[in-house]
């Protein structure tokens, strides 16, 4: 923290997409240095590039900066860690915007590490460019993962009205079932109880889960996973304190909005979670990694690229982003005094 002030490290994502369009955006507004300091990991030169092509939004003038230490505690800063002759190509997948999104992050993950920034909020990217640029990772949190220990997380996406845990993440579907095991439910449930708790001052978390198969396995006719994997699952949670219920046939859990009865729904698979999610929150969802040491939040789209450069995209999963990581880390600092040792 500087002068009582959370610092909040953002990196640009892929330099061609919406990144820098809603990281301005979503600092134009001056009275927020009032809460927060931002430091941008990118470029100065693409942060002129996609400033000027955006309309009616209040001057944002960045701080360029060579280190986070430096950063001034009532200006937006930018880091610039990136090659003075790199270029924007707005819309386009490209080989130096993979390598710069990646340079990008690798900077921000060794600044949180030495504790130059307090949190951690990733613009979108390329998940498959930058693979092909010898990434090594499917996303952020795989990559995150790694670098904090190799300690268990869950993808939990977040809302002011709903929070969806996934079990199995970044996978094909036809893995998903082979890889769902009564232990891992049971450990993304006690990771999702612990977060709820620690993060977001939930002191007795109800925790729906849902099924895997159309009906809930309709007794086994449509499957057996329910009854061999997952409801052993939900009694063990239960055994060890845990409030966990289900599983729940997830269309009709969602068509009759039954998530608003708990604190947080665990999906079986990526987009048994995060289509309802979107489809329900997408403006304000905020995707957030739970387990990390760090906090680290991103918003839920994507690059966008076909709205890149043309001043279209909305900032407001960004600024949720944003403050869902202040929150969280405040969250931290109240449940670590009042729970030592835990």
């Amino acid at each position: 923290m500087q002068n009582g002030k959370i610092i909040v490290g953002i990196t640009q994502g892929d330099s061609n997409g919406v990144g820098y369009e809603v990281i301005i955006k979503a600092l134009q507004d001056e009275r927020i240095l009032e809460s927060f300091t931002p430091v941008i990991y990118g470029s100065s030169k693409l942060f002129g590039f996609y400033k000027k092509g955006l309309h009616d939004i209040a001057p944002v003038d960045p701080n360029v900066i060579q280190h986070a230490r430096d950063a001034h505690p009532k200006r937006v800063n930018i880091v610039n860690c990136l090659p003075d002759n790199i270029y924007a190509e707005p819309g386009q997948a490209t080989k130096e915007s993979a390598k710069a999104a990646m340079h990008s992050l690798e900077l921000a993950v060794e600044d949180l590490k030495k504790g130059e920034i307090d949190v951690l909020v990733t613009a979108p990217i390329n998940k498959r460019a930058m693979v092909n640029e010898g990434f090594g990772y499917t996303g952020h949190t795989e990559y995150l993962q790694k670098e904090f220990g190799g300690v268990d997380v869950a993808m939990f996406m977040v809302s002011s009205r709903l929070r969806i845990g996934v079990v199995t993440g970044h996978i094909p579907l036809k893995e998903v079932c082979k890889q769902l095991t009564t232990e891992k439910i049971l450990s993304q449930l006690r990771l999702l109880n612990s977060s709820l708790r620690r993060d977001f001052g939930i002191i007795r978390p109800k925790i729906a889960v849902l099924g895997v198969n159309p009906h809930c396995g309709d007794g086994g006719l449509l499957g057996d996973e329910e009854q061999n994997i997952i409801l052993p699952a939900v009694k063990a949670a239960s055994e060890e304190g845990i409030m966990a219920f289900g599983p729940y046939s997830p269309d009709g859990f969602f068509g009759l909005a039954n998530y608003e009865r708990f604190d947080a729904t665990l999906a079986m698979y990526h987009d048994q979670g995060l289509a309802p999610f979107k489809a329900l929150q997408f403006h304000e969802g905020v995707n957030y990694t739970a387990g990390l040491p760090i906090v680290r939040t991103s918003p839920d789209h994507g690059t966008a690229y076909e709205l890149a450069g043309r001043d279209e995209a909305d900032p407001r999963s960004m600024m949720y982003a944003i403050y869902t990581a202040i929150d969280i880390y405040r969250n931290r600092l109240r449940y670590d005094v009042e729970h030592p040792g835990e």
